[in-house]
């Protein structure tokens, strides 16, 4: 089964300083038909104004990834990182027993726009912790390329979490499919542009919900970038 969400359906909150369409309910937006997909748990999709961001608060046991479409994220923790992080950078925090962060834009004139995807860890109380790589559009034309997993398999970042996350850049004729496990779910959300999803027309912030699908083909892309997740039931 496969089901389209459409862009214009996400929860959306107007902050001044920050722009925000949620996929799932999310602090004021609530849905119930919308709490999550298997164990994705949250897509934020933020536009965070020039000079600002979100001031130091807490996190205990999710595991956090942030995927930087323009500008730049600055990141701040009680572990000890200090980091930038530009397009084509994938972050993940482990929150674990409890940390403690703060994420601003810095630069002047320029809005940061930037995915934040939570993910239900599959175990509890661990140490809090972090990592990030860089992935150019090489690695991502045409392809699915791994981005974050379980045991960080071809250089992709590690989670704690039952859970796969793949990035992808198609234009043209450039297309890519996959073999979808049985017993699994797959959210596939547009970034940029548009494609197809197995036959179906997506634009920019329309996701597909697969279920009980064999296959996942995508294709006709018009300067798409496309993110899919591999997700426990």
């Amino acid at each position: 089964m496969l089901t389209i969400r459409k862009s214009h359906d996400r929860g959306y909150a107007d902050h001044g300083w920050l722009q925000s369409f949620h996929s799932f309910s999310f602090a004021g937006y609530y849905d119930p038909a919308h709490m999550g997909f298997g164990n994705l748990r949250v897509i934020n999709e933020d536009r965070i104004a020039p000079g600002t961001g979100f001031g130091t608060h807490g996190h205990r046991d999710m595991e956090i990834i942030s995927y930087v479409l323009s500008g730049e994220l600055a990141h701040r923790d009680s572990i000890g990182n200090v980091k930038a992080i530009p397009p084509g950078d994938v972050q993940r925090m482990s929150a674990g027993t409890g940390v403690m962060h703060s994420e601003f834009n810095h630069a002047e004139g320029q809005t940061t726009h930037f995915l934040q995807i939570w993910i239900e860890p599959n175990v509890r109380g661990i140490a809090p912790g972090y990592e990030q790589r860089t992935f150019t559009d090489a690695e991502k034309r045409g392809a699915l390329r791994l981005v974050a997993s379980p045991d960080g398999a071809g250089g992709s970042v590690g989670i704690h979490a039952d859970a796969s996350l793949y990035a992808g850049l198609f234009n043209g004729s450039e297309a890519a499919s996959m073999s979808l496990p049985p017993g699994r779910k797959t959210y596939v959300h547009v970034v940029r542009g548009a494609l197809a999803v197995n036959g179906k027309a997506l634009s920019v912030g329309d996701a597909a919900l697969l279920v009980d699908e064999p296959t996942l083909s995508l294709a006709d892309g018009k300067d798409a970038e496309v993110l899919v997740f591999d997700l426990a039931a």
